[in-house]
């Protein structure tokens, strides 16, 4: 029987979702599941839901909820994290539209450029407090997180706690499932494909036909005609306001053809059409992702989808009825069922500290690569030499990550400064301290640390 703890288990979202993928397994399903959250009143409403629909289908989970942490870890096998601190959008807003006023041309702001800086500085703490604990109770624990920003809260908890088991796990991947039968009119198991960089700023390094054949050429020529009317967040938020309708897109392998066109092409992906052009590379993300690390982005996005997919998003998690349903779609329970000794698996895309599998980039970086998995753990794929060109945007964002561990480590806003004029993104020198005291006064008391 393995021991699974939901850290974040109060958002109905994460838990439920998380609950029936575990249900559904044959391997986990006879699991001790523990939910774990700081809100006990959300937490019950889960907890309840849960035994509920437990009894109701005869499920052998044992399942229990409580907020004490080190109860929760204590014999815990995995560990699965998915959290956020305060108000999420509210937060997010303020990291996105404050470096804008201070003349900071970033993109969206979540995992990239200022906005994904104060993000890290808000989040890595808690996150590091609950891995700190992780290692001195359950040291030998698998550690799954899905809390972003990803590859720098994977580099930071890297640095400080080299023994963790950590793994990171994004849905963005998903894309290539979803749009390169259409592109290349090849089902995707018949095609061999390997993708790498960093989270949020990955690409597709090599696809191949089942007989071998390179099927970038015909990607490369065949991908404008297809994607550049492929539904994008302008559809869907139009399908929403017509229908009342929501469209599922995230983890998605399929396009869904119900949805009415808004007659824009390429809904915020005009940064992705200029990148594929240029760098003849498919990012595995679209604008408001991939465009957050690159300092020129803010003049090739899309920002009307965009703000079109900020908007949606928001209303799909305000308005969305969370519920335990069967099947399978997180790749988290797969990876648990091999880890636990299933058949081994091989992932498109894991976030793991990089041990020369990206050899452009430092060891211990977290990097976003393909991987193996079985009862023996997980050993990430090491890429063919990466081109160039992106192999120098990549090497921008060295940096960043290190001098946003530096700024959490040090508590210090000379060093949030620091981290800041490292950022490729960031080319404005005047009102940066004044920017960071305005950031930890408007956002305390999760910065309130930083002195």
């Amino acid at each position: 029987m393995k021991k699974i703890v939901l850290v974040g288990a109060g958002s109905a979202q994460f838990g439920y979702g998380t609950l029936g993928e575990v249900f559904s397994s044959p391997v986990l399903r006879e699991s001790e599941v523990v939910l774990l959250d700081i809100n006990a009143k959300a937490l019950k409403t889960v907890e309840e839901t849960a035994r509920a629909y437990i009894d109701s289908h005869d499920i052998p989970t044992r399942l229990s909820a409580t907020t004490d942490r080190q109860q929760a870890l204590r014999g815990a096998d995995f560990v699965i994290i998915s959290i956020e601190v305060g108000d999420r959008f509210a937060l997010w807003d303020v990291d996105r539209t404050v470096p804008q006023q201070y003349g900071i041309r970033q993109v969206f702001g979540e995992n990239g450029g200022p906005g994904g800086l104060f993000h890290s500085l808000r989040i890595i703490p808690p996150i590091l407090e609950i891995c700190r604990d992780v290692l001195a109770i359950c040291p030998e624990a698998w550690v799954f997180n899905y809390s972003n920003p990803m590859s720098r809260i994977g580099t930071t908890l890297h640095q400080e706690l080299p023994d963790l088991r950590l793994v990171g796990l994004c849905h963005e991947v998903a894309s290539l499932e979803r749009y390169l039968p259409g592109i290349l009119e090849t089902p995707y198991d018949s095609l061999s494909v390997t993708a790498g960089g960093l989270n949020h700023f990955s690409c597709l390094l090599q696809v191949r036909y089942a007989d071998g054949r390179d099927a970038y050429p015909d990607l490369r020529e065949k991908t404008a005609s297809y994607l550049a009317h492929v539904p994008g967040a302008s559809d869907y938020l139009r399908y929403y306001s017509q229908t009342g309708k929501f469209v599922q897109t995230e983890g998605v392998t399929k396009i869904d053809a119900s949805v009415m066109r808004s007659g824009r092409e390429w809904v915020e992906r005009t940064l992705f059409r200029f990148f594929l052009e240029t760098y003849d590379l498919l990012p595995i993300t679209s604008d408001s992702h991939f465009g957050e690390y690159l300092p020129w982005a803010y003049d090739m996005v899309d920002h009307r989808g965009i703000l079109d997919f900020y908007h949606y998003y928001r209303l799909v998690l305000a308005n969305a009825e969370p519920r335990i349903e069967h099947g399978t779609r997180e790749r988290v329970v797969p990876i648990m069922e091999a880890l636990s000794g299933g058949a081994p698996i091989r992932e498109a895309a894991l976030n793991i500290p990089n041990r020369r599998y990206v050899r452009e980039l430092p060891d211990g970086l977290c990097v976003e690569v393909p991987a193996r998995i079985s009862d023996s753990g997980v050993e990430g794929q090491a890429l063919e030499p990466l081109p160039k060109a992106f192999a120098a945007l990549l090497q921008n964002q060295v940096g960043v990550h290190e001098m946003t561990a530096e700024a959490v480590r040090s508590k210090s806003r000379k060093t949030v400064v620091r981290a800041l004029l490292a950022d490729p993104v960031v080319d404005r020198v005047r009102g940066l301290p004044e920017m960071v005291d305005l950031m930890v006064r408007i956002q305390s008391p999760y910065l309130d640390y930083l002195q």
